[in-house]
Order: C-alpha cells, then structure tokens, then sequence
C-alpha cells in the first residue's frame, strides 16, 4: 500500500526495487483484495506455474488469502511450508541472545513494579498502568517496545484461567493475582509469571507453589543441548506425579522475536513426545500454569540452552509473594 510502503523504506533492508506498491483501489473493496495485486504480480514474473509455498496456519493468512491464491494461480503447484521460516528462528544468534537479555532486564524491572503496585483496594487497570510504563520506559540503556501479548492478570477465582486480563475492579484482600508480562526489546520478547497473594498466608497455595517450582526446577535441570523437549517435559511431569497432580496442557514452548497476537514461536512444545532435539541457542519459556478448580498458581522462566545446560534470562524469586 503506498502510504505505508515507507515505512519499508525506513525498517528494512530491501532494496527499493523489491519494495512492491499496490493500488488503494484493494483496501476494503470486497471483493478486490490486495492478494489480487499479488496474484498479477506471480503472473507478471512468470512463477505462475511454480511451486509456491504458503504459510496454512500464518496469523494473518487469512481463508479469503488462500481462496485469492488458489483461485488465481490454477497452474502453480500450491504447497504448506509448515512453518518453515518459525523452525529456522529456533536456533538464535548470539545478536539475538543479546537482545533477549535487554529484553529480560525489562522483564525484571516490570515484575518488581506490578509487585508494588498490586495491593488491596489498587484498580486492576491502575496497576496495570504502572506496569505497562515501566515496561515502554525501559532501562537508561535501551527502551522497551510494545509486547506481542498485553499484560496478563487473573486474579481471585481468574487465577483458574491463564490469559485473563485486567478489569477496572479492586484487588481484594485474600486473593491471589498471577502475573504474567514480557519485557521487550527491539521485537524481542522475554516472559515471566509469578504470583502474588494479598493478605494473610494460604498454606494450600505455598505447598503447591513449591511443588511447582520443584517441577520447574527438575525441567531446568534438564534442559542441556542434545536433549529433546520431550527430556525437559518428563523431568517436569515425574515431579508433578510424585505428589499427584495432574495437569494436561504443555509447560513451555519457544520463544524470540514476535508480532501481535502471540510471542511463541509455534514450533517447539515442553510437552511429552515433542522429541524436537535442544541445540545451543534455542530459548524457550517454560511455564508451569497449575489450576486447580476455581484457583491456581503459576510461575515460569525463561530458558537459553547451552551446551553446559540450561541458562536463565533473569534471576526473580519463583516463591508466592505473600503481601500482608
């Protein structure tokens, strides 16, 4: 689109050559599409008739894209890529480490904050705004960019769903709040959850966070290159099964850079059976999320391999934060 094809200009490395204007005729004109544009241009450079590789399962490729494709390229031999460009971020550069750690200093600075702000007869969205200003501020050094993901909040009976957000209601006295958020640095994403208790000690609720962090320990331990995910995951789980609890969804998945809606990398999963092989410099976030009914904990970490093991981005206390 021409009014944002300098943004092209400014952000990438092309060359203006390969910068490609369509018309604004395609903007919301159903049934004209800007895939329309790109059609005639395969046509225009005679790859008509090659293989062309499709992203299936990409955010943005939306049904009308593939119909757009399909329809207009009848002679090109259309094939999935599976993600192919995602499995090649898997393994970063020592550049992109070294982001992930300006990201990670964020991180810290964003959890201590939402540590603070979060107290009893405090507006979720309150809170919310301080830690979001925390994580745009940055550091002295390097600043922080906008997260893939919003700052996640369940709190009380919410701590039973992972990804709520927050609401202009009050923190209450006797409730837990699980925070989850993620530092960021030029695109790079760095997450972290902890939870935090409002008022007097819940027993059942410290028990089961240590449990957790115990499991979360034994995966760390065995995250080391040459392992597989699926290592990482029964380390994991024999804890979990030691003291009997159950829990279904994975705990952990990878991690870099990221766009809107989401900061995982949609290739590698901590679970059992992904026997996807750690290499150095793969990173993962590795999340314990425990529910249990009309409550739950959590708390994560997140990982660099190494050949020596694992490495952790950040040094914050996993324990409940009980503040009364």
């Amino acid at each position: 689109r021409d009014q944002d094809a300098g943004g092209a200009y400014i952000k990438t490395y092309l060359k203006d050559e390969n910068i490609i204007k369509y018309n604004e005729k395609y903007i919301h004109t159903w049934p004209l599409h800007p895939y329309d544009a790109l059609v005639d241009l395969i046509k225009e450079k005679k790859w008509d008739k090659l293989s062309i590789g499709l992203e299936m399962d990409s955010h943005y490729f939306t049904a009308y894209c593939y119909e757009k494709i399909k329809n207009g390229l009848p002679n090109a031999k259309i094939k999935d890529c599976e993600r192919l460009v995602n499995w090649v971020r898997v393994v970063k550069s020592d550049a992109e480490i070294k982001l992930m750690k300006s990201a990670a200093e964020i991180t810290k600075l964003g959890m201590e904050k939402a540590m603070d702000a979060i107290n009893p007869g405090v507006r979720q969205c309150d809170a919310v705004s301080q830690i979001y200003s925390t994580l745009i501020k940055g550091t002295p050094e390097f600043g922080g960019d906008y997260a893939s993901i919003v700052p996640m909040l369940p709190t009380g009976k919410g701590t039973s769903a992972s990804h709520l957000t927050w609401t202009e209601d009050k923190f209450v006295e006797g409730e837990a709040t699980i925070i989850e958020i993620a530092g960021t640095h030029k695109k790079y994403h760095c997450p972290m959850a902890r939870t935090v208790l409002l008022g007097k000690p819940d027993q059942l609720k410290i028990d089961t966070m240590n449990k957790t962090i115990e499991a979360l320990q034994a995966g760390i331990d065995a995250t080391k290159a040459g392992n597989t995910a699926d290592d990482v995951a029964q380390a994991f789980w024999k804890i979990l099964d030691k003291y009997g609890i159950e829990k279904t969804s994975r705990t952990g998945y990878s991690i870099g850079i990221g766009y809107p809606p989401d900061w995982g990398e949609h290739t590698l999963n901590i679970s059992k059976g992904d026997m996807t092989e750690l290499k150095p410099n793969v990173t993962f976030h590795m999340i314990a999320v425990m529910q249990f009914g009309n409550w739950g904990v959590e708390a994560s970490e997140s990982i660099r391999v190494t050949d020596k093991g694992a490495e952790l981005f950040y040094d914050f206390p996993k324990e409940l934060r009980i503040k009364s």
